[in-house]
């Protein structure tokens, strides 16, 4: 069974970037923002990996990274942050927020990405096996 990412971005080329990049090794479901993301964990679903923007309407990155630390049943799953803001901006997110595994800027290597993303689910994975 491929794993879950859970991608949130209000840009929808964006999305459609990361849907192609990613879709090919996992399932990958798409939110335009932390609203449409929390109401698609609170049916039910569980993403292994939730791949997020900072800035975007209704519930912004910050609020949703605040609601999954929060959760019991999110708190641990990993967390890659793509932001347009400048790396002081973010530098603390992986301090503030133990489920941060990575933080990236936009424009970022979409190959880059790719690796991060399979070597925390590697990694998961095999923590899991442990």
């Amino acid at each position: 069974m491929k794993k879950t990412i859970l991608i949130i971005d209000d840009s929808m080329p964006m999305r459609y970037l990361l849907e192609a990049l990613l879709g090919k090794e996992y399932a990958v479901v798409s939110a335009q923002d932390g609203l449409v993301a929390i109401t698609w964990l609170l049916k039910g679903n569980k993403a292994d990996l939730i791949i997020t923007d900072l800035q975007m309407p209704n519930i912004d990155g910050w609020e949703l990274l605040d609601y999954l630390s929060g959760s019991y049943l999110y708190q641990d799953t990993p967390v890659v942050v793509l932001s347009g803001f400048y790396a002081d901006k973010v530098n603390d997110l992986s301090a503030k927020y133990n489920n941060v595994r990575e933080v990236l800027q936009k424009p970022f290597d979409p190959m880059q990405l790719l690796d991060k993303v399979n070597f925390i689910l590697e990694k998961q994975l095999s923590a899991a096996a442990v």
